[in-house]
């Protein structure tokens, strides 16, 4: 059975992507254990992504496994000085990467850490987590977000719009933050797959409409919705 993954970053010049996944069962080991050289079967890309609107003030919210799509937006708004985005990084275990302190300031004071990628890009981030991790903030991502957002003059807000991915729990939060905050925000939903192209039906959500409440297949209606439309 295939296992569904984001991607994470793309060279174009030497025609590869990257991505960042878990090890959490057999299928993830044996991926874990592949070699340079060796053919890997893959689909993709499936399904529906997020739509980069015209607000200037990105604000990206990744927990876990939903970090890899945040860095590739961030990747594909990098070199577009119209963008201002700010990044927000959730983990409970350690970071995939090794935290160092960011010279890009933000807003606000507090957390001091960033992923190294991202500072090389020469975009804002900063790290949350419950665990106390060396120079992240210790909180929820939607706490920090909360701190970000109430730093910005209101003309600054109203150019916010919220991009996230991660755990269902997480995501509920985010779409509670953006409603009371008025902001458009779209989420990207992590649900079990079976076949990812839409034939069985396992990764069916509940989706509100003008036509009421219909089931969309996560793995090709989605994974992108808008937040309010599903929760």
């Amino acid at each position: 059975m295939r296992r569904p993954f984001s991607v994470m970053s793309v060279d174009e010049e030497s025609n590869t992507f990257d991505i960042l996944y878990k090890v959490v069962g057999e299928g993830t080991r044996q991926l874990s254990e592949s070699k340079i050289g060796d053919v890997l079967s893959v689909i993709g890309p499936i399904g529906n992504g997020f739509k980069l609107s015209d607000k200037k003030n990105p604000l990206l919210i990744g927990g876990g496994v939903g970090m890899p799509p945040m860095i590739a937006i961030a990747q594909k708004i990098k070199a577009n000085d119209y963008y201002q985005p700010f990044v927000i990084l959730g983990s409970e275990v350690p970071f995939p990467f090794e935290a160092t302190a960011s010279e890009i300031e933000i807003p606000f004071k507090g957390p001091t850490h960033t992923m190294p990628l991202l500072e090389g890009w020469g975009i804002a981030c900063r790290l949350a987590s419950m665990q106390g991790f060396d120079g992240a903030f210790k909180g929820y991502v939607t706490d920090l977000a909360r701190k970000y957002l109430d730093a910005l003059p209101h003309k600054e807000l109203s150019q916010v719009e919220i991009y996230s991915c991660g755990p269902r729990p997480m995501l509920e939060a985010v779409a509670e933050l953006s409603k009371e905050y008025k902001l458009p925000c779209q989420v990207s939903l992590e649900e079990f797959m079976a076949c990812a192209v839409g034939g069985c039906a396992g990764c069916a959500v509940e989706v509100k409409s003008d036509k009421g409440v219909l089931m969309k297949r996560v793995c090709v209606d989605g994974p992108v919705f808008e937040a309010q439309s599903v929760f």
